[in-house]
């Protein structure tokens, strides 16, 4: 008999315990992987939309978290004014309940800003001008509006035409219903208010000039901040708590499934006490007991984490599909976070088997083949 063959012996025979202990770890990287996946996909998805605009820095008051609180407009008026800057436009963007769907991103930008230049039409066509009261949608708005070229969306208490609906580029552009800047504020009772100041800096700028504009405009807009846009992301104190807020409880799945085949392995030690004195008895080292003990938790974290990445990849795939999520994010499900995940699963699996490693280790012979 092998050493691998009484590995997998010991694993094999118990089939109800294994089992029960592999959902466990399967529920913990599942969870790891959908909530961590969803974070990512988010931030991976804004990053995204910004690199798609093609903006340099933006300007916004985040301390109130994701979505940043409002300011007046004018100083969109004073950053144009500043050297190093090409282009400037603003933006009122918030998260609304609309008809069925609970809550969709609307964007009101400053009509004529080169933010509107990024989207192509599918059909239909853009606003006219920056009073008329339209709304274009993303082609995944539509979807999960139900909506065609023609329909009204109610915005709050407004009924606005659908007059176009358009490919943004980007997930989340693509979920998002999109009108004027001055539509958008009289709908949403914010006139002469914005929560976003988008510049676009000459060509081929030196980071330290971008660095200094940002601190330029810090200087006129104490209140706020301005972010590379790469940046945003990264910086955002939002995403800092949706992150550790995602971690915190996959976190909490992991220590379950460490519970869990700490249980299986002591069980397992317990009542292989006589296998394990013969073997002690017949050569094998006390670190081969070890060795064996852990490859057998090592084992198990690793098929908990294989069964527990494709279940979170189901559960997200599922998840997309829901009209309340679809268009607002694109998971990400890449290699590192798959590999992540699964060595997590055997890392939790190794820690798991060392104090009954340990244990077995501590058995003597003799009483152990008359226990």
């Amino acid at each position: 008999m092998t050493f691998l063959t009484i590995v997998l012996r010991s694993l094999t025979q118990r089939p109800v315990r294994t089992g029960l202990t592999l959902v466990g770890i399967s529920i913990g990287i599942a969870a790891v992987v959908a909530l961590v996946g969803m974070a990512w996909g988010y931030e991976k998805g804004i990053t995204k939309q910004l690199d798609v605009m093609n903006i340099d820095v933006v300007v916004s008051n985040m301390s109130g978290g994701i979505m940043p609180k409002v300011f007046d407009q004018s100083l969109q008026g004073e950053i144009a004014k500043l050297p190093r800057v090409a282009e400037v436009t603003s933006t009122l963007m918030q998260m609304l309940s609309v008809e069925d769907a609970p809550i969709m991103m609307i964007s009101g930008r400053e009509w004529g800003g080169f933010v509107w230049s990024m989207l192509k039409v599918v059909e239909g066509r853009l606003p006219k001008d920056g009073s008329e009261k339209v709304v274009v949608l993303g082609h995944l708005a539509a979807e999960v509006l139900k909506k065609k070229v023609g329909d009204t969306v109610q915005i709050e208490t407004s009924e606005l035409p659908v007059v176009g609906i358009v490919d943004g580029q980007a997930m989340v552009e693509n979920g998002t219903i999109f009108l004027s800047l001055e539509v958008m504020q009289e709908v949403t009772g914010n006139q002469g208010k914005v929560n976003f100041v988008d510049i676009r800096v000459p060509p081929n700028s030196p980071r330290s000039e971008i660095d200094l504009l940002c601190k330029d405009i810090k200087q006129i807009f104490p209140a706020g901040r301005a972010t590379i846009a790469k940046e945003v992301v990264g910086t955002s104190q939002g995403f800092r708590v949706a992150r550790a807020m995602s971690w915190s409880t996959a976190i909490l799945a992991i220590i379950v499934g460490v519970l869990g085949v700490m249980n299986t392995m002591l069980m397992t030690v317990f009542e292989r006490t006589n296998e394990i004195g013969i073997l002690l008895a017949v050569g094998w080292k006390r670190r081969r007991i070890v060795y064996m003990v852990l490859c057998e938790s090592a084992l198990l974290g690793l098929l908990g984490g294989l069964t527990g990445v494709a279940l979170g990849v189901l559960g997200l795939k599922i998840l997309q599909t829901v009209p309340s999520i679809r268009g607002m994010l694109e998971p990400d499900l890449s290699p590192p976070l798959l590999l992540t995940s699964v060595a997590i699963a055997i890392v939790v699996g190794v820690i798991s088997g060392l104090y009954p490693a340990w244990r077995s280790s501590r058995l003597s012979p003799a009483l152990a083949m008359r226990s």
